[in-house]
This record gives structure tokens, sequence and C-alpha cells, in this order.
């Protein structure tokens, strides 16, 4: 401890870079178990799909018409800024976002949360993570 002190007495610039960096190595780490705990499986998705779940695809409309999961619902992603307005009757309903690869999906759960919208989840790894697991798309 003593040698820590000296060190930090001695290079005091490379002893509060250090800190700065821990300290952002944590807060990213906290941010990223955060989103983790709003993002589901691809069979989590089915079993809350299957007790009345909104699942919503926030992909391009002509993604969506290629093939989406059965019984989702096409909402373009800007309009996810709206969707207080146009899913109020889900506010307390589990709402499962989802587009290619989870990233978006991710920031609509952080949007939806921000709105009120209690039981917003992400399917993590997207519609990537849906086909990795063979299971099955509809199309229109």
């Amino acid at each position: 401890m003593e040698r820590l002190i000296e060190y930090a007495g001695n290079h005091p610039w490379l002893f509060w870079a250090a800190v700065v960096m821990a300290l952002i190595v944590v807060a990213y780490e906290l941010r990223a178990r955060s989103q983790n705990a709003a993002a589901i499986s691809p069979q989590e998705l089915i079993r809350l799909a299957n007790h009345g779940a909104l699942v919503l695809d926030i992909r391009t409309s002509d993604l969506y018409a290629a093939g989406h999961i059965a019984g989702a619902r096409h909402m373009a992603s800007d309009q996810i800024l709206k969707a207080a307005e146009v899913l109020k009757k889900y506010k307390e309903k589990p709402v499962i976002v989802y587009d290619e690869t989870g990233s978006l999906g991710a920031a609509a759960v952080r949007q939806l949360h921000a709105q009120g919208f209690t039981k917003a989840f992400n399917l993590r790894g997207g519609l990537a993570a849906w086909r990795a697991e063979n299971l099955p798309l509809t199309k229109s």
C-alpha cells in the first residue's frame, strides 16, 4: 500500500488516468449488464408470445415482408418514439422488440422504458439468433 501511495505521489497524471480508466470500465460493464437484463432468448420470446405478448419487428418493411416471426407486428424504428400513443394498451403487457442483429432493438427498448412500458424486452441477437436456432419465419 505504501508503494501505491509513493507511485501516486511520483506519477500523479498516470495514477489519475488509471483511476479514470477503471471508472470508465466499471460504468461500461454496468451499462452492458443492464441492457442484457432487458434482453431475452428466442425460447423466452416464444413463451411470452404464447401468453399474449406483443412482438414488434422494427426492420424495414421490405425485410418484414421477406420473413418475420409469426404474429409480429411491423413498426418502423422511428415510430418507437410515438409508441406511447399507438401502443398504450400494451404498457403493462410484455412487449418484445427485434431487428436483424439486436442492436437497434436494445435502443428501442430503452425508448419504450422511457415512455412507461414496464415489460419491454429485446430479442438477444435479433432475427439472426432466431434463424440460428432454425425457428420458422412467416412471409406476408
